[in-house]
């Protein structure tokens, strides 16, 4: 069966900061690309950074530029997210997704509504 599973989520003051990770199980994540997401109550889902499958390409959407950082480690089948200097905005469930990028489209990746394999999600508190 393949499975993302997100995971680090947490109540964390403003200003702090947080790990994510996403775990594949039953597929590698060698092939993929991999997005981050984040859903916040009454909004719609914002695409957050992507990093594709050899780790040499990675994108922020400008909200997270120069305060979250996405890496990969292929060896453990985990995509990160480093999350520092949050604030209360950026409270939202936050959501891993991988996607096999057609022939010729490997070294670049944006996260994207129709990526191929979801997580279920982890919760980010960001609160005093």
């Amino acid at each position: 069966q393949l499975q993302l599973v997100e995971s680090g989520g947490g109540l964390v003051q403003p200003g702090g900061s947080l790990r994510l990770s996403c775990a594949a199980s039953g597929f590698t994540l060698d092939d993929y690309a991999i997005g981050w997401f984040r859903q916040a109550p009454g909004k719609e889902r914002e695409g957050l950074s992507c990093i594709n499958n050899s780790g040499n390409y990675t994108h922020y959407a400008d909200s997270v530029k120069g305060r979250f950082t996405i890496s990969r480690d292929n060896a453990k089948n985990t995509v990160y997210l480093q999350m520092n200097s949050l604030k209360p905005e950026d409270t939202a469930v936050y959501y891993c997704a991988a996607d096999k990028p057609p022939p010729g489209f490997q070294h670049i990746c944006v996260p994207y509504a129709g990526m191929d394999y979801w997580g279920e999600g982890t919760l980010v508190t960001v609160s005093s």
